[in-house]
């Protein structure tokens, strides 16, 4: 079984207890009744993770029903026992502990948690003014409020670079490289990931974005005449799955037939799963992990077998990196690698050496700030994992970036190392609104990143990012989408409903930079 690491570094719990009002030993008894019901589901939160009022009028509400307990004192915990999107008996029936056993384990979290979270970051560097990578360019277009779920570089055609979709006209667009509108295309529902082949394209349509249980989300497929779109509203290839988010064609079990992977996020239900393709075309679902939160998988060959496994990312509850390695004929071994606490708020990872060793690390992120402590939380940010060589990985790198979102590893200036750039969808869009992005120039040597960004930046809210060549000219480009529709956790003078879809940051080159 390979090692777990956690992320515990941020405890409020040792030395003497912050509210005198709580007995001592009641508090002991709630600590040992949360690890026996709240561990039984995922990494058992610490108290100082979050300040108390979100675990009194945020957390704890939520977390009472998944025990069976609905009301308390007198008060109705908030859940909706009504909804027919998920199966009966998804909630206890009755509840799995006494009021007076889940009143100590409030009080255990309500004792022990800080009034207000220290929000102060501990920066080894500041982030720079001086974005001397890229240019930033907008789009000659503005036509839409911007509610961009996805963004992507088309390098295979030179007359449509970039692409976006946006959720309130569930409609496509396409722009050439010198940022001029193409044509638009119509779908069904929001797009929030796609892949292309020859002349067609597979585009994820999540169904509905806000948080829900239903599936209506679908995998479908759009052809193309001459680089034109043959018709609107594609009949989908794969139907009724619940918020998914992402998805990839490839043979699993040796078949020669493509099998589809995919990520149906959900909400209190969902699921990792692969389709087999059977000889009719149609598809077979095989569930891996019958759970909600996937958010990200990648694939790769760890064990050099020939057989592709599957490293997959978890949020929403038990947050956590699993691989799924491959034994053939469709089964497959799981192994969590990393676990992460619930309240984390995971929001990506991707594989990586940064080393040079031969052996893949893990770029995470977490800043997934709109549940039930929307608070800005010093732990977010972006994370490195280094291996051994064994698939143990070990914490290597934290820098603290409010709300951060998303991480790219790439060799950006060409030098021969990897930089990284992130975007943030919950920044303190206050004090430092260039948080939003911030790109990490790898100076070299033990993780010697220099972090910059550009006050243009802040115009847009950016909720998604994709990188890629699109001039071709050797160096790699980044296309951020802006999505300005939900209120942002802290207060703001900046308006990102008037900023474009999107912004592309052309690389200048290497030997542009100071």
């Amino acid at each position: 079984m390979i090692p777990l690491f956690f992320i515990t570094n941020f405890s409020a719990c040792k030395g003497k207890l912050l509210k005198n009002k709580y007995d001592e030993t009641s508090i002991q008894d709630g600590k040992e009744l949360a690890v026996k019901y709240c561990q039984s589901c995922h990494l058992l939160p610490d108290p100082g993770l979050a300040n108390t009022e979100s675990w009194k009028n945020g957390i704890l509400p939520k977390m009472g029903p998944r025990l069976g307990v609905f009301f308390h004192n007198g008060l109705r915990y908030p859940v909706n026992t009504y909804d027919f999107s998920f199966a009966k008996g998804f909630y206890p029936k009755k509840p799995m502990l006494t009021n007076i056993e889940w009143q100590k384990i409030i009080d255990y979290y309500l004792a022990l948690s800080p009034d207000t979270l220290d929000i102060k970051q501990k920066r080894d560097k500041p982030i720079q003014n001086a974005l001397n990578q890229f240019d930033v360019l907008e789009p000659k277009y503005n036509g839409e409020l911007p509610a961009t779920t996805f963004v992507t570089i088309d390098e295979k055609k030179p007359n449509t670079s970039f692409i976006y979709s946006n959720v309130l006209k569930h409609t496509f667009y396409r722009f050439d490289q010198n940022l001029n509108l193409v044509d638009t295309f119509k779908t069904n529902g929001p797009i929030v990931n796609m892949t292309s082949k020859d002349n067609n394209w597979l585009i994820c349509d999540i169904g509905i974005l806000n948080p829900n249980d239903g599936a209506f989300g679908s995998i479908r497929q759009i052809d193309f005449d001459n680089n034109k779109f043959k018709s609107e509203n594609p009949l989908p290839i794969i139907n009724s799955l619940k918020r998914p988010v992402q998805f990839q064609k490839i043979d699993l079990n040796g078949d020669n037939r493509e099998d589809i992977i995919v990520c149906e996020f959900g909400n209190l239900i969902g699921a990792f799963s692969w389709f087999e393709q059977k000889q009719d075309g149609k598809y077979e679902k095989h569930i891996l992990r019958e759970l909600p939160g996937a958010i990200k998988f990648e694939i790769q060959d760890f064990n050099h077998d020939g057989l592709p496994d599957i490293w997959v990312l978890f949020a929403q509850g038990d947050e956590c990196i699993i691989l799924y390695t491959n034994l053939g004929g469709g089964k497959f071994k799981e192994d969590k690698i990393l676990r992460f606490p619930p309240i984390n708020g995971s929001s990506y990872f991707e594989l990586a050496d940064f080393n040079h060793d031969g052996f893949q690390d893990i770029l995470y992120t977490c800043g997934d700030n709109a549940d039930y402590s929307p608070v800005l939380k010093p732990y977010h940010g972006v994370y490195i994992f280094m291996n051994n060589g064994k698939n143990n990985f070990t914490r290597t790198y934290f820098y603290p970036i409010n709300g951060c979102y998303k991480a790219i590893a790439r060799d950006f200036d060409k030098d021969g190392d990897l930089d990284i750039a992130t975007i943030s969808f919950f920044p303190d869009s206050e004090k430092q609104p260039e948080e939003g992005f911030v790109y990490f120039e790898n100076k070299g040597g033990f993780f010697n990143f220099i972090p910059s960004s550009s006050q243009t930046l802040t115009k847009g809210r950016w909720l998604t990012m994709d990188v890629g060549d699109y001039n071709h000219d050797g160096y790699l480009d980044l296309i951020l989408g802006n999505f300005s529709m939900l209120k942002p956790i802290v207060k703001t003078n900046i308006d990102w409903k008037k900023g474009p879809p999107f912004i592309v940051l052309k690389n200048k080159g290497k030997k542009t930079l100071l």
